[in-house]
């Protein structure tokens, strides 16, 4: 393999994995905080490539206002769920949350699904581009700006969160609750309030994600399935509910993909990064960085 190859493909894998950082950072938030396996995480993604589609082809074509608009959308969709499914929920369970909360999650999936397709229809909608042009690397590897700028605004959105999750009173509270609720509600933190904000940010996350790529991936009924699934190659690989290495596990697994797809075919890349999977699951089951999530083996 020649330098450029070698160059073309590590950076190929590290724009990839940069998106998948967006997509699954939000899940990994969700079960670290509410332990909740969000199956449905790939619809709110679904949400946010509509919202930017109808935005810039209806009304204004900016991207940069299409992709706010997605998510602001997704924001408030994911509160308005939370709070008429997992709030009563949560009231009236008193066991079995992680069984009860997938089915809910698997129905919400379906419920999305077949309202898109009844309302909006199973045609593909997308836009050409949101910047066109490509930029070149060393002289011989092009890359298109759209997706450049897509891996740029992904991780402008982990930054803005992560600096929220660190510095401001909000997210200190829902790391708190992450640790333990009971000490979170003895220190008078609004239990009810940050499951909210917890989940609404969670989509808000990955409604970006369906927004920055709306140029390279069209929104439709089912396109929720692909995020949903490398969202979750990520979560297990770096382990339950540890929103911090999601970074790290985002990267891994679009490098494998992409080493994959240059020596074994574009085929075989999800064959590759769910054999990873089953490694890890056999060997270190934790995840490769060690997560303990709250109350997971407890429920």
């Amino acid at each position: 393999m020649e330098f450029l190859d070698l160059w073309d493909l590590i950076l190929s894998g590290v724009i990839r994995g940069g998106l998948y950082v967006l997509m699954a950072m939000g899940l990994s938030l969700v079960f670290g905080v509410m332990n909740i396996p969000n199956f449905a995480h790939g619809e709110f993604y679904m949400i946010g490539a509509y919202a930017a589609y109808f935005v810039g082809h209806y009304f204004i074509p900016d991207p940069f206002l299409c992709i706010l608009v997605a998510g602001v959308v997704g924001f408030l969709s994911g509160a308005i769920i939370e709070k008429i499914t997992f709030a009563p929920l949560r009231k009236y369970t008193k066991g079995n949350w992680i069984m009860n909360t997938f089915m809910v999650t698997a129905g919400i999936t379906f419920i999305l699904q077949n309202v898109t397709q009844a309302t909006i229809g199973v045609n593909y909608h997308g836009i050409n581009e949101y910047w066109g042009g490509s930029v070149n690397w060393l002289g011989g590897i092009g890359i298109s700006v759209d997706r450049l700028m897509a891996f740029v605004l992904a991780m402008l959105a982990v930054l803005i969160f992560w600096l929220f999750l660190t510095y401001t009173r909000t997210g200190n509270a829902i790391r708190a609750v992450s640790e333990s609720e009971t000490g979170a509600r003895l220190i008078g933190i609004n239990l009810n309030f940050i499951h909210t904000l917890t989940f609404a940010l969670s989509c808000m996350l990955v409604a970006i994600a369906g927004a920055v790529l709306l140029p390279i991936n069209p929104a439709y009924p089912m396109m929720g399935l692909q995020p949903l699934y490398k969202s979750w190659f990520v979560v297990i690989l770096v382990g339950l509910g540890n929103v911090s290495a999601t970074l790290a596990g985002g990267l891994i697994v679009g490098l494998i993909e992409a080493f994959s797809a240059y020596y074994l075919g574009t085929g075989w890349m999800d064959v590759a990064s769910l054999s990873v999977i089953c490694l890890i699951l056999i060997f270190k089951p934790s995840g490769i960085f060690g997560s303990k999530v709250r109350g997971v083996w407890e429920q």
